[in-house]
């Protein structure tokens, strides 16, 4: 289960350069590891991240094995129209995660 520790301002100024910080709550599993009976422990990793803004892509990642667990991303955007911020990720078990916020952009 992966859940998501979001800091998003809820509203900005048109034009204004805002910062969008994420915690994704996952073990991030390498596959390198044993259980106790010595069975390898399957990986399961976040495999990607991605961010839209008003349906348009805004970031996207790539993860490997190499990242750490409950991985922080953060990055900026500019403040161009009211509307949502879709965050979506997958790990190696296929599973897909989602976060929407709304973005109200004043003047």
């Amino acid at each position: 289960m992966a859940n998501a520790l979001l800091d998003i301002p809820k509203s900005v100024k048109a034009g204004e350069v805002f910062t969008v910080k994420v915690v994704l709550s996952h073990v991030m599993e390498t596959g390198y590891r044993r259980d106790i009976s010595g069975k390898a422990i399957a990986r399961n990793i976040i495999k990607w991240f991605s961010c839209t803004y008003g349906g348009e892509e805004i970031f996207r990642c790539d993860m490997t094995q190499a990242i750490a667990a409950n991985p922080y991303l953060g990055f900026t955007t500019i403040a161009t129209a009211s509307g949502p911020m879709v965050m979506t990720w997958e790990d190696d078990e296929g599973t897909r995660y989602r976060e929407e916020v709304q973005i109200a952009v004043a003047g």
